[in-house]
């Protein structure tokens, strides 16, 4: 933390740095995301630090948690009261708290519970922020805080038995005596009271107000009386014991309210130092949120920090986020001094105002708003003479308290100080406060300060051409409009525009004539050259804009293309995808109808040679009929699936006699057979088995792989040693299930009919 980090730049000879920068208004922007009282006051007090590691942490760890809340705004920290006062108090032996102040330890210690779990879930995450979490008081503290005081602070009865017992008796005293003193107030004569009369208190004793006049028959005590004395407030003698009772039994509740007090400080005293630390854990966990959510809303990013040249990249004003215009300020290892001229209302002061801020902010562990890879030194002063130091008091001019300022500087700045220097050489002759001017950034260059000065003399924009480490530069300026963009131009010297923008606001044209010719010819002859380089640098500008709107445009529509080719490419996947699933439950459609029509074959053919009469085999024969008839509608044209025969009644019907049928007779069908696809028929008629058998084999082939159910050899019937072959080679094939010869009206023993396993 860089709570104690002393103030670079602050010293007495240097007074008010921080002010003149508006460092105080940049830390109220930063506390404003607290969520407490005293973690706002945490930030408003942190000062720089000059040491590079502390700083590298703080910087390391806000970011860490500056990540987090981009997906994580749930994270939180607890507010918690300002008990200071009570911890150095529970140091001091014998003494008591009060109530309020137990109830506040109370509160805090239920803060720093929360936040040592929000800090134990970040562990993983965020081991930086995490590492604030410490070992907090037992729990039992809590709990008994709460059961004995409210939030007021205020001591319950529960707190003790004594207290109880001694609120009850304080009840009952004061019951017994409001009840006496309103039975006295009703029996007095309505004369004697007064108007609205009721049992109230005065200088804490319980009284009735009665009329003046019957205050001697009535005696007691009197407490008090009205404004027109008409009427007395007194206590009646009867009452005074019963009073007297009502104070003692109030003052031992007081005593037991003490002594409960007493005891819960007690309690709370050997764990002082653990209290203390939970307390500090809850501000300064409220501390690191607050400058973690201000990097986040203004998009800051933790700078890189140690040696090397100053650089920043997207930089902005702290104080005038999100309307800042962005500036880059990149150094090279030799360049020290920044010379920033131009017009008035160019934004000059700002521009040097924003670089001290940055720096500073950085320096106490918060992340400014910069971009991206950006390098800022740790620098060890801070100087800055900014604005009019005219003072009639101290009998010192503006230029005077300028020249002090500077001689201030000039004795103590030297490598690794960081000088902010606002109109330098004004206030005096021009030739003369260019001469001082030239002499003190030409000493600061020597001696290696990063120097950041603004000027309006032209003899200063020629020292960059003649110093080593000196660098020109402005702030672009529309010579159209003459207002300013606000955007640095490094290495560019500014234009002072002031003769045209007299021109603009009206001055008579023979008085800017003359004004023209008094300029000297080198500043009229640089004048012009800087114009020119201006007017180049705007069309260079404007060409880069319309080519970077070109390459966006084509970018855009190369996207498009893709996005297109990416779309055509998931639909012609989708398409084929879904071709293919349409074929593949074609395919198994088109064999269920198959199976199914060859079920209905086989079971007419079965009822047909059950048959045992002529009557009943013709009836088998025209049931045949219809079931082929039915289901050659259903297969589509497939062959009608008759005839058929397992290898075993084959193999029967070989040891049978040649006069035993393997079918019983039927007559001719007028049935046209189907047609049948070539692919699902082999012809091996006029062929011998050594030419038939290379065909038959690739006919198996191809039909397996087309996924057929069946195949049609035609091999005739002749001498029937083709027919042999086939049949056994057909026995052997595995991936046949069953064969058979074809029915007589599709070419009976002539043509074999072949099933292949599903």
């Amino acid at each position: 933390m860089t709570g104690g980090a002393p103030t670079p730049g602050a010293s007495p000879r240097t007074p008010g740095v921080l002010e003149t920068l508006e460092f105080p208004a940049a830390l109220e922007r930063v506390a404003a995301h607290a969520v407490g009282p005293l973690g706002a006051a945490r930030v408003t007090h942190r000062v720089p630090s000059t040491d590079p590691g502390t700083v590298r942490d703080a910087l390391a760890q806000v970011a860490e948690l500056a990540a987090l809340l981009l997906t994580d705004d749930g994270i939180r920290a607890e507010p918690v009261p300002d008990i200071a006062a009570v911890v150095e108090l529970l140091g001091v032996p014998g003494s008591a708290l009060e109530g309020a102040a137990l109830a506040g330890v109370g509160r805090t210690l239920v803060a720093a519970r929360v936040v040592a779990a929000e800090l134990a879930r970040l562990e993983t995450d965020a081991p930086r922020t995490a590492a604030l979490r410490v070992k907090l008081p037992p729990k039992a503290l809590e709990q008994r805080l709460a059961a004995s005081l409210d939030g007021d602070g205020q001591v319950l009865d529960g707190a003790s038995r004594g207290l109880a017992h001694a609120r009850r008796s304080v009840r009952d005293a004061r019951a017994r005596l409001v009840q006496k003193l309103e039975a006295m107030l009703a029996a007095l004569d309505p004369a004697e009271r007064a108007p609205d009369a009721a049992v109230t208190v005065r200088e804490g004793r319980y009284v009735i107000p009665v009329r003046s006049t019957a205050r001697a028959r009535i005696g007691g005590i009197v407490h008090d009386e009205s404004a027109t004395r008409a009427t007395v407030f007194v206590e009646p003698p009867e009452v005074i014991e019963l009073g007297n009772a009502l104070r003692a039994a109030e003052g031992a509740q007081q005593r037991e309210v003490l002594q409960v007090l007493r005891d819960l400080t007690e309690l709370l005293r050997p764990e002082s130092e653990a209290i203390a630390a939970a307390w500090e854990m809850c501000i300064a966990f409220d501390d690191l949120c607050a400058r973690a959510r201000y990097a986040v809303e203004v998009n800051g990013f933790a700078p890189s920090i140690g040696p090397g040249a100053l650089e920043i990249r997207g930089g902005r004003h702290p104080l005038l986020v999100p309307d800042a215009v962005p500036f880059d300020l990149v150094l090279a290892p030799d360049e020290f001094t920044v010379l920033v001229s131009g017009p008035n209302t160019g934004g000059k002061t700002v521009l040097i105002k924003a670089v001290g801020l940055l720096v500073l902010m950085a320096q106490s562990g918060i992340i400014p708003p910069i971009g991206p890879q950006s390098v800022l030194p740790v620098f060890t002063d801070v100087f800055a003479d900014i604005g009019d130091r005219q003072s009639i008091a101290a009998s010192l001019s503006t230029f005077s308290a300028h020249v002090a300022v500077l001689r201030d500087i000039l004795d103590r700045a030297g490598a690794g100080s960081l000088i902010l220097l606002d109109e330098i050489g004004s206030g005096t002759d021009p030739a003369e406060g260019g001469a001082l001017a030239t002499a003190v950034l030409q000493t600061l260059t020597r001696r290696r300060a990063v120097t950041l000065a603004t000027t309006h003399l032209g003899a200063l924009k020629q020292l960059a051409a003649d110093t080593v480490g000196i660098v020109n530069a402005s702030l672009q300026f529309d010579a159209e409009t003459l207002t300013p963009t606000y955007r640095l131009l490094k290495g560019v010297p500014g234009r002072s525009y002031g003769l045209a923008i007299a021109r603009r606001l009206g001055v008579a044209a023979p008085v800017l004539e003359i004004a023209e010719r008094a300029v000297p010819r080198a500043e009229r002859t640089l004048d012009a050259l800087l114009a020119s380089v201006e007017a180049r640098a705007r069309e260079l500008e404007a060409r880069e804009q319309e080519l970077a709107a070109r390459d966006s445009a084509l970018r855009a529509d190369a996207e498009r293309v893709e996005t297109r080719a990416t779309e055509v490419a998931a639909r012609e996947q989708e398409v084929k995808a879904r071709a293919s699933g349409l074929e593949r439950q074609a395919r198994e459609q088109a064999r269920a109808y198959l199976l199914e029509a060859r079920r209905k074959v086989e079971e007419a053919l079965g009822r047909a040679r059950a048959a045992v009469d002529e009557a009943t085999a013709k009836e088998a024969r025209r049931l045949v009929e219809k079931a082929i008839e039915q289901t050659a509608g259903e297969t589509a044209g497939d062959p009608a699936r008759e005839g058929w025969m397992s290898l075993d009644e084959l193999k029967g019907a070989r040891k049978a006699s040649p006069s035993t049928a393997l079918h019983h007779p039927r007559p001719p069908s007028t049935a046209r057979a189907p047609s049948v696809d070539a692919a699902a028929e082999i012809s091996l008629i006029g062929l011998r088995v050594a030419e038939a058998e290379p065909l038959l084999v690739k006919a198996l082939d191809d039909a397996v792989s087309a996924d057929l159910p069946y195949l049609r050899v035609i091999h005739g019937k002749g001498t029937g040693a083709l027919r042999q072959f086939v049949h056994e080679r057909l026995a052997a094939d595995s991936r046949v299930t069953r064969f058979g010869f074809a029915p007589p009206n599709q070419g009976g023993h002539g043509v074999t009919i072949v099933e292949f396993r599903a």
